[in-house]
């Protein structure tokens, strides 16, 4: 939790609906100022209206995650009304479920540009500035399906976030010895927007019939697990990657 006194801030790229809000929501109920960041800017303001109503601990900024130099203008911005920023989380995803053997050039590109893409130039960007500070808490959102290759999504989906498990661990070295931890968090079928819209209603039965524990995960407590590895008690987690995902995938 962030001391009241002090309060540390935190940057959620993608936060303008879904799971993002509820880890921005999470963020904010700890006691962190929050930067709600999304393409939509629009999406933005709602978002950051719904956290803070009088817009003294919330900040709205559009960020296109997928456009390097938009990172390094929400930081200034963020530098510029909150004066720090402590915690990053790489949330903003392109979900897409195309047949692999119908997924075009392009539409690989644009999904791994913004969902591995955009992971990079977070923790370059951001992780920079935590570097030259001596702290800062970056967490990345994986999925299950970077690990399992997917089910419901597509290939380039997969792909891409089983590759920010590596990305996580390649910037968990870089910068431990910085102060700046480094993680990842994969989970399973959440209930969200993206989720239901992926599987259609006639076959969450189906769905749920293959996850042990018979439901679909909860938004809120992936955003206490942010909160948990945003801590500066999180020093000795770094490279890791935390599984939510109902007993689909035990290690």
């Amino acid at each position: 939790m962030s001391d009241s006194a002090n309060p540390q801030t935190a940057l959620v790229t993608g936060a303008g609906q879904g799971l993002g809000f509820h880890i921005a929501q999470s963020l904010s109920i700890a006691g962190y100022r929050v930067v709600v960041t999304d393409k939509d800017p629009i999406a933005a303001q709602k978002a950051a209206k719904q956290l803070d109503a009088t817009g003294k601990s919330v900040l709205a900024v559009g960020l296109d995650v997928g456009v390097k130099a938009d990172f390094e203008v929400a930081l200034a911005k963020t530098l510029e009304v909150f004066g720090s920023l402590e915690v990053l989380v790489n949330n903003a995803a392109i979900t897409k479920a195309t047949p692999v053997m119908e997924i075009s050039p392009e539409e690989f590109n644009s999904v791994v540009n913004v969902n591995l893409g955009g992971t990079f130039s977070g923790c370059q960007v951001i992780g920079a500035y935590f570097a030259n500070q001596a702290y800062g808490r970056i967490i990345n959102m994986s999925s299950l399906a970077g690990i399992n290759g997917g089910t419901a999504t597509g290939a380039h989906y997969a792909a891409s976030k089983g590759a920010i498990i590596t990305l996580t661990k390649i910037f968990a070295k870089e910068l431990a010895s910085k102060g700046v931890t480094v993680n990842a968090i994969a989970p399973g079928p959440i209930d969200s927007p993206m989720v239901k819209a992926l599987v259609p209603e006639e076959n969450l039965p189906t769905l749920l019939g293959a996850i042990p524990v018979g439901k679909l995960g909860d938004a809120d407590f992936i955003g206490d697990m942010v909160v948990q590895l945003a801590k500066p008690e999180a020093y000795f987690t770094t490279g890791a990657t935390w599984d939510v995902n109902g007993g689909l995938f035990m290690r």
